[in-house]
């Protein structure tokens, strides 16, 4: 059967609404849960180290024993995505809630990805309707409303923002630079490559800026730690990046990124179940709107 356009855009509006995005959510959102649980026992590059190397030692022989086809001709595309997306963004994360930033406004400042996206979605050739962009205002605003009693800027470090926003820019950047470039590579070989590309840049950071030494004398081995580590590599680096690459393959860039919006409201569920954070009816609220967004987003009119 041809593929004519409205069975294109069935076909989209099949991935989104699967439970793919779901799945994506659940484990995306536990990110910050994880940091919550490992920072304190490692510096953030540090940790980043071995999240990847985690990621490297799991998927290398598996690639090797499946006989998993590599990528002719983009592996630099691949590689360049991998840092945006991989080393970009987590740096910038997890470094800025070393220093302080609160998970909250750290959300709050990733959360304006949708947006973004949204603006540079021309470059790509996508086109966000006038539904869509109703979508990712009323997203935005529900992402504020949850993370609103949560933000506190006393004694917030300038570096701390700046990271932030280098997580923001290199995450958006790095989304529509696959999508445009490279939105086709098995998935396998593909995260091989873009974790291996992640490891080049994050391992000497932790020499200058922590210190690493090869026996990461400055990790604590805690059980704690350990199934931290063990999550991000398989819950996020391999489970939600998966995913996540699956979306872009398969979707528009404002639609995948319009996920996000609801990180923030699903880890403030996790927060409140496992560590007993406040969860008031604002954020109940913001909870609401940021669904109603994605869904003005995700549903495109006919």
């Amino acid at each position: 059967m041809p593929n004519t356009p409205s069975t294109v855009a069935a076909a989209k509006h099949a991935t989104l609404l699967s439970p793919l995005p779901l799945f994506f959510v659940l484990l995306w959102s536990s990110g910050f849960i994880v940091a919550k649980f490992g920072l304190p026992y490692a510096p953030p590059l540090t940790f980043l180290v071995l999240r990847f190397l985690g990621v490297l030692l799991f998927l290398v022989p598996a690639v090797l024993l499946l006989k998993a086809p590599w990528p002719q001709g983009r592996i630099w595309q691949i590689a360049l995505a991998g840092l945006l997306v991989q080393a970009g963004y987590l740096i910038g994360v997890w470094c800025a809630i070393k220093l302080g930033m609160p998970a909250g406004l750290s959300a709050l400042i990733v959360g304006m990805q949708p947006i973004l996206t949204a603006f540079a979605a021309p470059l790509i050739g996508e086109k966000v309707l006038p539904r869509q962009w109703l979508g990712l205002v009323f997203g935005l605003g529900g992402v504020a409303l949850v993370v609103a009693a949560k933000i506190q800027l006393v004694g917030l470090s300038t570096d701390a923002i700046l990271l932030c926003v280098l997580a923001l820019l290199s995450m958006t950047v790095g989304t529509l630079y696959q999508k445009r470039y490279c939105p086709h590579f098995d998935l396998r070989t593909g995260t091989v490559i873009q974790f291996a590309a992640s490891l080049v840049v994050v391992l000497p950071l932790a020499i200058i800026f922590e210190g690493w030494t090869p026996e990461f004398a400055a990790v604590q081995w805690t059980p704690r730690f350990i199934g931290a580590l063990l999550w991000s590599v398989m819950g996020l680096s391999i489970g939600a990046i998966f995913l996540l690459f699956a979306l872009i393959r398969r979707s528009d860039a404002t639609q995948v990124t319009s996920l996000l919006y609801l990180t923030p409201p699903t880890t403030a569920v996790m927060a409140w179940l496992m560590f007993g954070e406040a969860f008031n009816a604002l954020g109940m609220a913001g909870m609401a709107l940021a669904v109603t967004g994605v869904i003005f987003v995700v549903k495109k009119t006919k």
